[in-house]
């Protein structure tokens, strides 16, 4: 790992990529980057050959974060979640409106990367988007296994979710966006029918559900196209 990061100036992504078209047995993305950040608490350098410098890290945003009770880390997800081995594993996030109140909920299964999305009624507050996240994914229970999230406190109500699905919900590191890359990407292709800084009065539920279906029906390179 040192030598690809030192010599190759190469992302956990590429070593990944690297070590499993070669056959060479890997840890995990997630665990390259733990083992940047403590070669970089103990006074190391790895750090400075990253692209990033993990300055990902280094700034906190939106504010003090408020504690979340009993969250479970990312760090315990076994490994036929890290590794997309089934499908029913699910990342979620929130896109939030121009007035920081207003918030679409968007929920995508890592290994086929379908996606659904939805407007909250009442913003960013937990205890509605819970409720509303139940309601999207109790047709498919039986396919729900386990939902990863960030740090945002829209996400408190986890084990209310977590109980009337039964699954597993994980948390990933803070200001750790890679650790729900599929997540981060969907909202992207999101905001071409949802601009930043847009007002979300001014899209209808059905719009909203539009965008879904055009969006599931892309032919996706990570899937071959397919």
């Amino acid at each position: 790992i040192r030598s690809f990061i030192e010599d190759e100036q190469w992302s956990p992504e590429q070593i990944i990529g690297h070590c499993k078209r070669k056959g060479i047995p890997m840890v995990s993305h997630e665990r390259i980057y733990q083992y940047v950040r403590e070669d970089k608490a103990n006074g190391g350098t790895l750090y400075k050959n990253m692209r990033h410098r993990l300055k990902h890290r280094k700034r906190p945003v939106g504010g003090k974060q408020i504690p979340i009770r009993n969250r479970v880390s990312i760090d315990e997800r076994p490994d036929v979640v890290c590794n997309k081995e089934r499908f029913g594993d699910w990342e979620i996030d929130t896109i939030i409106g121009k007035d920081g109140k207003e918030a679409i909920v968007t929920i995508v299964e890592r290994t086929s990367a379908f996606f659904m999305m939805k407007k909250l009624k009442d913003g960013k507050k937990a205890e509605g988007l819970a409720k509303t996240v139940v309601n999207m994914l109790l047709p498919y229970k039986k396919y729900v296994h386990s939902i990863t999230s960030d740090n945002g406190t829209e996400f408190a109500e986890h084990e209310f979710i977590a109980e009337k699905l039964d699954l597993n919900f994980y948390f990933a590191h803070p200001y750790s966006s890679w650790e729900r890359g599929l997540s981060e990407y969907t909202n992207k292709l999101i905001r071409q029918y949802v601009p930043k800084k847009s007002n979300f009065e001014n899209y209808t539920n059905e719009y909203i559900a539009d965008v879904q279906r055009k969006i599931n029906r892309r032919p996706r390179e990570n899937l071959d196209f397919d």
